[in-house]
């Protein structure tokens, strides 16, 4: 019997090249590979300190098919617009500027030159690989961290007493047009996001979840499972926002437990059943809110929430 060709549901075109100096499991990796078949060639990126100033190779080297600016560790978004403004007055409007920075020098250190950008609407997209931490520097703390989770910088015995920085709602709070999550589990899922932002004038905000073995203390082989489950134990939901209106793009019909996620990983490991219980908690309450976020937001927009599309693909 005849082997049925399996279809293929991303491009199999590919803008990122072998050679590249990652760790085994890198999440960050397959975040940039899934953003840029999604971007395409005519495209330019800057990029702050963090993993990918390392991964991309030493200059005069190269594993990305697109130009590549390193910049300050505070200046992606900062540079991302003086490009786009350059390239708009030589009459470029159709080049895709990108900011691409992990969580530190998003949440963090970038924070100033981001929310100076999304103020003034800056025709740019800024994606932030999302892995919870300092990971190139020795994994410290970042605010991005979750609670209960080991740093280097928050050992076990003070592991961080502090929740991770809400970076979506303060993307909103800019009135930027869109912003969105994302998950290197659910590749379909980021394609379609980075496709709909570079469709749209004005500042758009991604955040990918993007696995670290080394930093989180696992197998590389738990790259990508790991965030699976965190999608399906809700700890890192799917949505986007659309001119403030809500939307989660995928809705588990029967949610892990958020043990189940923290199990995985050695960076929790510490923690007792009554501490993974409170972040099973915090993970209930946020989940709801976001219900109400998506139910009254649309509401207000007078958009019949049923009328938005969901991902029906089953739990994994």
């Amino acid at each position: 019997m005849a082997e049925v060709p399996k279809k293929l549901t991303i491009p199999a075109e590919e803008h990122i090249c072998s050679g590249h100096l990652a760790c085994q499991g890198c999440g960050a990796v397959l975040a940039m590979r899934y953003a840029l078949k999604a971007l395409g060639p005519n495209t330019v990126y800057t990029v702050p300190a963090c993993c990918w100033s390392v991964i991309d190779g030493p200059f005069p080297y190269t594993t990305l098919g697109v130009p590549l600016f390193h910049i300050a560790f505070e200046a992606a978004a900062a540079s991302a617009a003086g490009l786009a403004a350059g390239l708009e007055m030589v009459g470029k409007e159709d080049v895709n500027v990108v900011a691409w920075a992990g969580d530190g020098g998003t949440a963090d250190i970038g924070i100033q030159a981001l929310s100076g950008a999304a103020e003034r609407n800056d025709n740019i997209m800024y994606i932030c690989y999302d892995n919870e931490a300092y990971m190139n520097t020795g994994v410290q703390r970042s605010s991005s961290t979750p609670w209960g989770a080991w740093t280097t910088t928050t050992p076990a015995r003070h592991f961080k007493k502090r929740p991770k920085k809400n970076l979506v709602d303060i993307m909103v709070a800019h009135q930027i047009p869109y912003v969105a999550t994302a998950a290197i589990a659910f590749p379909e899922d980021v394609l379609k996001k980075v496709n709909k932002a570079k469709q749209i004038k004005g500042t758009k905000y991604l955040q990918i979840f993007a696995s670290c073995p080394p930093g989180w203390r696992m197998a590389p082989e738990y790259a990508v499972k790991s965030v699976r489950m965190a999608v399906n134990a809700r700890v890192w939901p799917l949505l986007e926002v659309d001119n403030g209106v809500y939307t989660i793009t995928r809705k588990p019909r029967k949610p892990l437990p958020v043990a189940d996620y923290l199990r995985l990983q050695g960076r929790f490991s510490h923690l007792t059943e009554e501490q993974v219980e409170e972040i099973q908690q915090m993970v209930d309450h946020n989940w709801e809110r976001l219900l109400f976020l998506e139910k009254s937001t649309h509401e207000m927009a007078g958009i019949p929430l049923e009328e938005k599309k969901k991902t029906k693909e089953p739990d994994k």
